[in-house]
Order: C-alpha cells, then sequence, then structure tokens
C-alpha cells in the first residue's frame, strides 16, 4: 500500500516515461509539420494564417521549422530544451492568437501540446538522449 501512494520517483520508470513522452509527442508533431513541408514545398498557392504579419510563406516556413527540425531534435534529446522554445512559441500562436476566439473544442489539442513542451523545458531530455550522452562526457574529460 505504501508503494503505491509513494510521491517519491523510481527514477528508471522516470526516465523511461519520459523518453515516451519525448518520443511520442515529437513523433506526432513531425507528422503535422511534414504535411506542412509538403505544402511549402508543393509549389502551389500557400494557404495558411498569417497572425504575426511576417507573410503566409513565412509563417509557414517558420511552423515547418518548429514541426519538423525542433521536433527531430527532441525525438533524439539534442539541445532540448532551446529547441522546445520555437514549439513552444508556435503552440502558444495557435492557442491564444490563430484560435483565441474558438472553443475549447479546437484549443485542446494545441494546448495539450503546449504543456507537454513546457514540461520538456523543465525536465529536459532524461537519460535516454543526447543530451545526456554529452553531459556524461563533459565529466569524464580526455586527457
Amino acid at each position: 500500500m505504501k508503494r503505491i501512494f509513494s510521491t517519491s520517483a523510481n527514477k528508471g520508470l522516470y526516465h523511461i516515461a519520459l523518453f515516451i513522452v519525448r518520443a511520442t509527442v515529437s513523433v506526432f508533431m513531425l507528422v503535422h509539420g511534414l504535411q506542412k513541408l509538403n505544402m511549402l514545398l508543393s509549389g502551389g498557392p500557400v494557404k495558411f494564417p498569417d497572425p504575426l504579419g511576417v507573410g503566409i510563406t513565412n509563417s509557414l516556413t517558420l511552423a515547418v521549422f518548429a514541426e519538423v527540425l525542433c521536433s527531430i531534435f527532441i525525438f533524439i534529446g539534442l539541445a532540448t530544451r532551446i529547441v522546445v522554445f520555437p514549439l513552444i512559441i508556435t503552440m502558444f500562436v495557435i492557442v491564444f492568437v490563430v484560435h483565441g476566439m474558438d472553443g475549447f473544442e479546437v484549443r485542446e489539442l494545441p494546448s495539450l501540446y503546449l504543456l507537454v513542451y513546457l514540461f520538456l523545458l523543465v525536465t529536459g531530455s532524461g537519460k535516454f538522449s543526447v543530451d545526456h550522452f554529452i553531459s556524461r562526457r563533459d565529466k569524464y574529460p580526455a586527457y
């Protein structure tokens, strides 16, 4: 019974759960990003919101950068706390600007993505990541 209600984390399970969350959210976002990348590369007219006033093509390019490149970095756990910023900004703009006047059902999914990206900003990428490998190498410098 004590184990069920314990608030201390099992470190092994913590890192596995963090990897699962990181990998899942990055793959899901990558799917959205690849659809936008196809739209950007299609050569046809681009229909995409321009909430920041930087131009439709530039807005789409920024979204593709965040959703494709940053998602790949998050998946492998490389510079997670840095590359999560473009995704946080993208989700913030989607939730509060693009769909700011829409109902909860439209804003729910990007709000959940925003929450996960804020979580990754705080926790980092965890043990199963390139970040962890790099930080371990710094502890044991080669002579």
